[in-house]
């Protein structure tokens, strides 16, 4: 259609949420759907965080705050950043934005030109590709296979880096495959970043309290202090504080670049809502316990999820240092065929298999740039994961 903008036909609607919609139809339709696509904690927001946006609302703290964010909300991401990372920033190098997302697209907006490179480790959270081809950027895919832990090499990383390279955005622990860097991960990382003064880091720290197994995150700028100029911290409070719709992401770095990201910001939504700001102040300065009691869950999920997957027939589950997701490989499924007829030839057949023949709805692979695997969020009851991989390790045996 003439009329649309051509910079749409780059992109693509998000897979994760076309899937989380399509599970939601069948539901309605009558079908007994487990949907595995969404990435959003099934906890509540805690009590003190909802009582803070209650209470802001009785003292009328809602009308419009500052582009970057209120000043309390700055201050508290301050706040944070020292304790849990080491990192010094002042309230005028962070932006809030509406989710993590925001920040990214923010960004990108503020800092691409037509033809600027941004590295990409695949697989990866849909949204970076399609936010940089927005941007009129060029997303440069690096493959990071199972066998390195799905995690980029100081090796592969030289050898994306162009004259061209404007980023490298990376997420640890990692959507979809809930991979980390670990201290040692990162600082190959950052010796390589050290050597080309013009490539910046975006960091996607979005699952940084999400870890298990004694693993420690670690994010680029408290690795590396040199890089601390040339990086952008990427936070918020959808995942640890189960505040997903909240919508409170935040960015830290450089005083220019979070200027520019304001104004961009200042000619979209302004900013995120006010009630949200003042839970996001409770959140990062109240009570944590919550997080270790979430995430013991999501451990005891993780591995039940691994176990049962590993049992099914053809397909092959690592076990993630982080986040609420497994990336399993369906390999051993290609070429097989369905009870119907159908001959599995990618994830996204597969996938589809599994969601028509048994209602269990996944991510394919090839959505987060690495076939053939799908990506299953574990972030729901234990009974409803029982019955859903018991479902897959039926699908799984029933082909030929």
């Amino acid at each position: 259609m003439a009329f649309i903008a051509d910079r749409l036909s780059r992109i693509k609607p998000s897979p994760t949420i076309a899937v989380s919609t399509k599970a939601a139809e069948l539901k309605a339709a009558g079908m007994d759907v487990i949907g595995l696509g969404a990435g959003e904690p099934d906890f509540d927001t805690p009590d003190h965080i909802k009582a803070a946006a209650k209470a802001a609302i009785d003292a009328g703290e809602t009308k419009y705050t500052a582009v970057a964010g209120t000043v309390a909300l700055r201050k508290a991401i301050c706040e944070k950043l020292k304790r849990d990372n080491g990192l010094e920033y002042t309230p005028d190098q962070i932006q809030v934005a509406c989710g993590g997302k925001q920040s990214i697209y923010n960004a990108m907006m503020a800092t691409l030109n037509p033809g600027d490179e941004v590295i990409i480790p695949a697989p990866y959270w849909v949204s970076y590709p399609d936010i940089t081809l927005l941007a009129e950027g060029t997303p440069v895919f690096v493959d990071c296979t199972v066998e390195n832990g799905f995690k980029m090499t100081a090796d592969q990383l030289e050898a994306a880096i162009t004259p061209k390279t404007k980023w490298l955005i990376l997420n640890s622990p990692s959507n979809p495959t809930g991979a980390a860097y670990s201290f040692d991960d990162m600082k190959a990382l950052t010796d390589v970043l050290v050597k080309h003064p013009h490539v910046w880091v975006m960091t996607d720290d979005m699952y940084e309290h999400i870890v298990y197994d004694d693993f420690k995150f670690v994010t680029p700028a408290q690795v590396e202090p040199k890089l601390y100029d040339r990086t952008l911290t990427l936070n918020g409070v959808s995942k640890a504080y189960c505040m997903t719709g909240w919508r409170v992401g935040y960015a830290a770095g450089p005083l220019d670049v979070i200027k520019a990201m304001n104004k961009v910001q200042s000619q979209s939504t302004t900013h995120t809502s006010s009630i949200s700001q003042a839970a996001a102040v409770a959140a990062l300065n109240g009570d944590h316990s919550f997080i270790a009691k979430n995430n013991a869950a999501f451990k005891g999920r993780r591995d039940l999820v691994v176990k049962m997957l590993n049992e099914a027939e053809g397909l092959v589950c690592p076990t993630p240092e982080g986040a609420f997701y497994v990336y399993p490989s369906c390999a051993g499924v290609m070429g097989k065929t369905t009870p119907d007829g159908k001959v599995i030839n990618t994830d996204e057949d597969f996938v589809t298999y599994l969601l028509e023949s048994e209602g269990v709805a996944a991510v394919h692979g090839e959505a987060f740039g690495l076939s053939p695997f799908f990506r299953i969020s574990y972030a729901t009851s234990n009974e409803a994961l029982t019955e859903a991989c018991t479902r897959i390790q039926r699908a799984c045996a029933a082909l030929k």
